[in-house]
């Protein structure tokens, strides 16, 4: 059952029920620390953090882009958004919730300027909104990841950055 979907970008007052909403939806608390520690580190790009919310204002749904950098050993780095976590709480999940919140983040990284987003995520689920496998594009993950699972969504035309993806602090990677 799909409906929809009011998005917009997560204020200072949505903190906590991002958290919750980001607690629910995993199985540990991690991905709500991560939230909270990128939203402390120079990776945080304001306007990139959206919330799905419901008729009754209840936030359902997040998606956060934050800035990670992709570079070759001792080549240029270019800048990118890294798209993680997605979070949608279980009671609204397959209503439509993530995808309005992911297409909105993804807008709002377009009209910022931003040139490629990666995720490392489902490869059911995110082609959708155009990801492809980031190895068409020459990145990779400083880890072993399924080669499907890792991809990456141009953001504008012209070239985009390739290699390593290094990502924020929190990350812990």
């Amino acid at each position: 059952m799909t409906q929809p979907w009011a998005v917009r970008p997560e204020t200072a007052a949505d903190r906590a029920a991002v958290r919750r909403v980001v607690t629910e939806a995993f199985p540990t608390p991690a991905e709500a620390d991560l939230v909270d520690a990128l939203r402390a580190d120079p990776a945080w790009l304001p306007g990139l953090s959206w919330v799905a919310t419901g008729p009754g204002g209840e936030i359902a749904g997040h998606a956060l882009l934050t800035r990670c950098r992709i570079a070759e050993p001792g080549g240029r780095a270019g800048d990118a958004v890294a798209l993680a976590p997605v979070a949608v709480r279980p009671a609204r999940q397959r209503t439509g919730a993530g995808t309005a919140v992911v297409g909105a983040a993804l807008d709002a990284a377009r009209r910022a300027g931003e040139t490629l987003a990666v995720v490392l995520g489902d490869p059911a689920y995110y082609p959708r909104f155009g990801f492809v496998p980031a190895s068409r594009f020459g990145v990779r993950a400083p880890f072993e990841v399924p080669a499907d699972a890792l991809m990456a969504l141009p953001l504008r035309d012209g070239p985009v950055p390739a290699g390593t993806i290094r990502y924020p602090a929190p990350f812990g990677v």
